[in-house]
């Protein structure tokens, strides 16, 4: 049963640019196959050149991962400074929005432009807004910044993975994508402490935030620009005119709107105003019918879709996006309740936290390393995604059961099992579009992925955060029914011990702890939610075949389809 996508994967690499459709592909590319001669081989950087190309990528998503976090330790200088602190949602909104609203998008780009030339340009994007929102002279110039750099990062996120199909063969993208998945993850908890060392820092500022984001860009556009070539042969060969017909420019304009509200709605309800308010109630259905429009849109476009039905309906892709989105969701809300955790019940400060935070982080980037190559040297990926659920469902459970005496041994074994689970589990997710589709159609497929995974993760923090803060104000009012709850909340974490009297402090911590648990249990139902991704995921091989197996699979294609054109033949 496996064979032919096999086939298909490793073969359109060299049939593309005579492709017309994906079941010719595989026929003409199983037939034709053992008569091309070697000089057809695509060609990979190697040595020195793959691993600066590896190295470039992965300060490119480290430039996206600490955007997403940097900036938690350096608001409240930036508020001091601006007098705008009613701004402070938007500095993190504007650039989810941005994010999450053309993920898709960049992902259509690369399936007709050169994924070279396409990462670059997302990669200026992103550097201009940092320049922004660096030199930002107010609030206003900020946000703005802040929403071009999200513009860029979905571009340089979605092609990182792009990236890796045209530098590297087949067998080997699935180290690479441990490698690079893994540095999103020590980015983002590298980001509050980055953040708080710019921001504390003498001689700099908390414009090095983003100024940070220069030299780095700099050197991953050099190496990329020389060490990679551009895949002119698998890149579609159309007019301007059908390129932005390509584009699906109805869809775009209802998936834009949709999640803009959508996520508006998530980011306010239940925080600056009330779910039953008229503002969230119109957002979460203007969200929700520009989004059944988009669906509508894209069953009337067929193949001209955002996102073509042979694409999403491949069993490999939709299972992926499902697996990867309860794994995302998973990783972020604990991501952010954890350090929350660690200054609330342990009083850490918000930069102890970070550090106290880096058993998990360190476990999610060596256990991606091992899961990538463990995923070339068997060849399957699959067996590692129930690895995933296992050690994510394990560990999210043993978070969810700290309390407030906890000690070092538990917090840190815990988390070392969970940041094993998001190792095997994130990088899995993204290696079935270069296996399960042709690499014309991999951009998308991977796209479709990670705008599934950012999406369920806005979601979900935002789930999380409601939860905690009703949770935390039931609990408030059980333990210690004499302090105003909303106050606490409004504290947050850090000035609990400030801000409670010492007679009531010990009853608060167990309040909060509580509070927190009910939040982990929202990553243990992702957690546990994952497998029914991973159950429906299709066993393929991501190792090329030798060239008699690719022959045998001709000859049994040829008599199939004998077989069906001509049943009275044999």
């Amino acid at each position: 049963m496996q064979e032919a996508p096999e086939t298909n994967t490793i073969t359109q690499e060299k049939e593309i640019p005579n492709s017309t459709g994906q079941k010719d592909i595989v026929e003409d590319t199983a037939q034709s196959k053992p008569a091309q001669s070697d000089s057809t081989e695509p060609e990979y950087p190697k040595g020195i050149k793959l691993v600066l190309v590896v190295f470039s990528l992965n300060l490119g998503l480290f430039c996206g991962g600490l955007d997403n976090t940097i900036l938690s330790t350096a608001i409240p200088k930036i508020t001091d400074e601006f007098h705008a602190l009613n701004d402070v949602g938007w500095y993190a909104s504007s650039y989810l929005l941005t994010v999450c609203a053309l993920q898709l998008t960049w992902g259509k780009l690369y399936t007709f432009c050169s994924i070279k030339w396409t990462y670059l340009v997302s990669l200026l994007i992103f550097e201009v807004g940092s320049v922004i929102a660096g030199s930002a002279p107010n609030s206003t110039a900020l946000i703005i910044g802040r929403a071009i750099s999200g513009i860029g990062t979905g571009g340089v996120g979605t092609g990182a993975y792009n990236l890796i199909a045209i530098a590297a063969p087949p067998h080997q993208r699935p180290t690479l994508i441990g490698i690079v998945g893994g540095m999103y993850g020590f980015a983002s908890i590298a980001g509050p402490l980055m953040g708080g060392a710019f921001t504390d820092n003498k001689h700099l500022t908390w414009r090095w935030c983003f100024y940070i984001n220069l030299p780095l860009g700099a050197i991953t556009a050099a190496f990329i620009f020389l060490f990679v070539r551009s895949n002119k042969a698998t890149a579609a060969k159309l007019s301007f005119v059908d390129k932005i017909k390509q584009l699906d420019l109805p869809g775009l304009t209802c998936l834009v709107p949709g999640v803009i509200c959508l996520l508006l709605a998530l980011q306010w309800g239940g925080a600056m105003y009330e779910w039953n308010n008229g503002r969230i109630i119109a957002l979460l259905t203007l969200g929700f019918i520009f989004l059944i429009a988009f669906i509508c849109i894209q069953i009337y476009s067929g193949e001209n879709a955002t996102v073509p039905p042979h694409i999403f309906t491949n069993r490999n892709i939709w299972a992926s996006a499902l697996f990867g989105s309860c794994i995302t969701g998973c990783f972020f809300v604990m991501l952010y309740y954890i350090p929350i955790w660690f200054q609330a019940i342990k009083g850490a400060s918000a930069i102890r936290s970070g550090v106290m935070n880096i058993p998990m982080v360190l476990s999610f980037v060596v256990f991606s390393l091992i899961c990538g190559t463990l995923t070339t040297i068997t060849g399957h990926f699959v067996p590692f995604a129930y690895v995933a659920v296992v050690l994510l469902s394990i560990g999210s459970g043993l978070l969810s059961t700290l309390d407030v005496d906890s000690g070092s041994a538990k917090w840190i074994g815990y988390q070392i099992i969970f940041g094993a689970g998001i190792g095997f589990g994130l990088p899995t997710a993204l290696v079935a579009p270069g296996v399960a589709l042709p690499l014309k159609d991999a951009p998308i497929g991977t796209a479709s992925i990670v705008f599934c995974e950012n999406l369920i993760a806005a979601v979900m923090v935002s789930v999380a955060q409601n939860i905690f803060t009703n949770q935390l104000l039931t609990n408030l009012k059980e333990y210690v029914p004499s302090i105003d709850g909303n106050t606490v909340v409004s504290a947050g974490a850090l000035r609990i011990q400030s801000l409670v009297p010492k007679e009531y402090y010990t009853a608060t911590l167990i309040a909060y702890n509580k509070s927190l648990v009910h939040t982990f249990y929202v990553g243990v139902a992702l957690a546990c939610l994952s497998v029914s991704g991973a159950v429906v995921l299709k066993w393929q091989n991501v190792r090329p075949k030798e060239k008699k197996d690719i022959e045998k699979d001709a000859e049994k294609d040829a008599e199939k389809d004998t077989k069906k054109n001509n049943p009275d033949a044999l």
